[in-house]
């Protein structure tokens, strides 16, 4: 298994060609479909692949925890997949995937692993709404392999908000305070989690800032093409229109690299700041986006950081608007 995971810099310098590499493996029989489903994870978030070692029991836990293991001396929760998506367990799962995100570690049992699949983030489809419904939001892509086999990239997020519950806390959105004059700016911003987008409107309804949500890069970049031909259409700046844009990095159809690149080559959004809002916190990620000229980079699930980086970079934005205006005049 340690095979599938070889070629960490190989996997690196994917970021930016909007390619991933996806993680597949199955969790067991469905008995609602008959059949075993194949899920995947994105490579980036997986730190290994192994045989489960022993589980200890911890209390108070949700249901599809299993429990605790000891990696390298850090006690890791471990959540049985299965359990949480509601798949017959008519197998034993006894691999477990290592997952590292947004600076936490866990465990996730699955019955088997299967290979790593390279494809382009174009080949990822937003899941019929249909998918959605019946699997709780869980599946945040898909794709078709040959064969006609279905692969449903699982929302990491999601799973690790309802089961470790450590984004759980309200005292995160605590010192978030309305911007002065709030009702002027929007934010575009674009990610395919249900949770982190539930997150960002929170944050930004508390500044009391406007906003435009997509669900992938794609969308967002269709919502701005429209804003900048209603501008152009008033004789005004985009800049006036769109105060920031906000996006994640893995998203299907087109990701957060090729969405800030293809802005960023469009002099329509010049002065227009573009923030890279990602789980994906290694130095290498945050080099990639400013390569492709994200303005700033902040962390998923630290939403009083998100909140003081928008607002500085907002207000930055107006007092160069009117230190131009002076120098005008």
């Amino acid at each position: 298994m340690s095979d599938l995971l070889k070629n960490i810099d190989a996997r690196t310098r994917l970021a930016g060609t909007n390619k991933l590499e996806i993680l597949l493996f199955t969790l067991g029989m469905d008995q609602r479909t008959g059949r075993r489903e194949t899920f995947g994870i994105n490579v980036f978030k997986v730190r290994e692949v192994m045989r489960t070692p022993a589980i200890t029991a911890a209390p108070e836990m949700p249901s599809s925890v299993e429990g605790m293991v000891s990696l390298r001396g850090v006690l890791v929760p471990v959540v049985d997949l299965a359990r949480y998506v509601g798949v017959g367990a008519d197998s034993a799962r006894n691999i477990m995937i290592v997952t590292e995100y947004n600076g936490h570690t866990q465990g996730f049992l699955v019955e088997a692993v299967d290979t790593i699949l390279r494809l382009d983030w174009s080949q990822m489809r937003v899941p019929p709404d249909m998918l959605t419904a019946n699997m709780g939001g869980l599946v945040t892509a898909v794709t078709e392999q040959p064969g006609n086999k279905l692969v449903m990239l699982l929302d990491v997020e999601k799973v690790l908000s309802e089961t470790t519950k450590y984004d759980d806390d309200s005292q995160i959105f605590k010192d978030i305070e309305p911007i002065a004059g709030a009702e002027r700016y929007t934010v575009v911003f674009a990610d395919d989690s249900s949770v982190a987008r539930k997150q960002i409107t929170q944050t930004l309804d508390l500044m009391g800032v406007r906003y435009i949500g997509a669900v992938n890069g794609r969308q967002a970049w269709e919502e701005l093409k429209k804003i900048a031909d209603s501008a152009a259409t008033s004789g005004r700046s985009v800049k006036d229109l769109v105060s920031l844009v906000l996006t994640d990095v893995e998203m299907p159809e087109m990701d957060g690299y090729i969405l800030t690149r293809t802005i960023k080559s469009d002099s329509r959004f010049a002065g227009v700041p573009v923030v890279m809002h990602s789980s994906l916190s290694g130095m290498s990620n945050q080099q990639l986006g400013i390569s492709v000229g994200v303005d700033e980079y902040v962390p998923k699930f630290e939403p009083q950081k998100l909140s003081e980086t928008l607002r500085r970079l907002i207000l930055g934005q107006v007092r160069q608007a009117s230190a131009h205006s002076e120098e005008k005049r």
